[in-house]
């Protein structure tokens, strides 16, 4: 990862983000969703601080098992993408909710194959569906913003299906809040965790509700 990241998209304010008109109708429990952004350091410090956000972990989806590791995989040349795999309570927060959030702060899904000075397929956007409820949901959520002209660029994400996970190595998780003043982190993290406290606050977690948040 590069030590800076130019991520336009994520100037475009929240109002322009609508609802989902179409999202899942899960019960009260625990469901998942697998989501690539890029650095996956810097989409799971964004969706961990969601209410009903109940574990995020960073890993790779998209490729064989055997080249599942980071120093593959930031080759580009495993089909792997960094991801994280969010677990949630649908009674907190919804399945289109999360892509709210996801497509407005975490990363910009306007650009292909990379998210600022992080280029290749590994830093693709993407939503790894494991039900074809989450598939329409996804696609009906990407017509919607291209409609609405969310973005002067239409939204490149791709919907694959979710064939395994694999978690990354243990230095990865909980990276962002474990390592607050790493260059990343404060080049890239931070500035989406202001953006979705001043944008979102009524999304987050009570820890995180804070005009300064603390990435811990």
């Amino acid at each position: 990862m590069s030590d800076a990241c130019n991520i336009p998209g994520l100037t475009v304010p929240r109002s322009r983000f609508p609802a989902p008109e179409k999202d899942l109708h899960e019960p009260a429990g625990e469901s998942r969703v697998v989501l690539a952004g890029g650095c996956f350091w810097c989409v799971e410090a964004v969706l961990v601080a969601i209410d009903g956000v109940i574990r995020v972990e960073s890993g790779y989806a998209g490729g064989a098992a055997e080249a599942a590791n980071y120093e593959a995989v930031c080759s580009g040349t495993t089909g792997h993408a960094e991801v994280v795999d969010v677990h949630y309570d649908p009674a907190k927060v919804s399945f289109g909710e999360l892509l709210r959030v996801f497509f407005s702060v975490a990363h910009d899904p306007t650009q292909l194959n990379r998210q600022g000075n992080d280029i290749g397929s590994q830093y693709r956007s993407a939503v790894f569906y494991e039900t074809d409820d989450q598939r329409q949901v996804a696609e009906a959520y990407i017509r919607q913003l291209d409609a609405a002209g969310v973005y002067f660029d239409p939204i490149v994400t791709r919907l694959e299906p979710l064939t395994a996970f694999y978690p990354a190595e243990a230095y990865h998780q909980n990276f962002a809040a474990r390592n607050p003043r790493q260059p990343y982190i404060l080049a890239v993290a931070a500035p989406k965790m202001a953006k979705l406290v001043s944008t979102w606050p009524d999304h987050l977690k009570p820890e995180f509700s804070d005009d300064d948040p603390d990435l811990a």
